[in-house]
């Protein structure tokens, strides 16, 4: 039985390894239908038709028509990496004016597996809203992959993080969607 991942990206250095992450996500018996958020979308606008052949569906951004039909089948699990303070904020806070914010908080209500890695510098982690989002997450259920189980800052500076750990992200979402009914 194939199991299908929604692999959320927001606009983080990381994302330009999705090609990878995917493949590697299949690999493991996933279908992967990838979200992106406006900006990471921008990013990657000269792969994503690459990326929409890859996962064989189409990449997605932005919320569909009503009455439209949805494009991407049930999800099994959700994996939201790398998810940047802007989108753990906006997530926690219930702000679902993107695709992936209110696709990611629905995901919750509906009981789906969620797995989050952050990606932020420590500039940004040291905001007393992150623990505050981080927190809020963690109590709704959401497993965050953050500090020695995933992701650790850095110090703010133009670079992204020098290793993102997509493994330990995929090996948790494995797991998740194992332990489903």
């Amino acid at each position: 039985m194939t199991r299908t991942l929604y692999l959320f990206c927001s606009a983080a250095q990381p994302v330009f390894e999705v090609a990878h992450v995917i493949e590697d996500a299949q690999s493991r018996g996933w279908n992967v239908c990838l979200g992106l958020t406006p900006t990471a979308a921008r990013w990657l606008a000269g792969s994503l038709d690459g990326l929409a052949a890859l996962t064989g569906y189409p990449v997605r951004w932005e919320y569909k028509f009503p009455g439209e039909p949805d494009v991407w089948p049930p999800a099994d699990a959700l994996l939201f990496a790398p998810a940047t303070f802007n989108s753990l904020n906006a997530w926690a806070l219930g702000l679902t004016d993107r695709f992936t914010h209110g696709v990611a908080a629905e995901s919750l209500g509906k009981g789906i597996p969620v797995v989050a890695m952050p990606c932020t510098n420590s500039a940004l982690a040291a905001h007393p809203q992150f623990e505050q989002s981080l927190a809020v997450l963690r109590s709704a259920g959401v497993e965050l992959l953050y500090g020695e189980t995933g992701f650790t800052p850095g110090p703010a500076g133009p670079d992204g993080p020098a290793h993102f750990p997509w493994p330990a992200a995929l090996d948790s979402v494995d797991r998740a969607g194992t332990a489903q009914p």
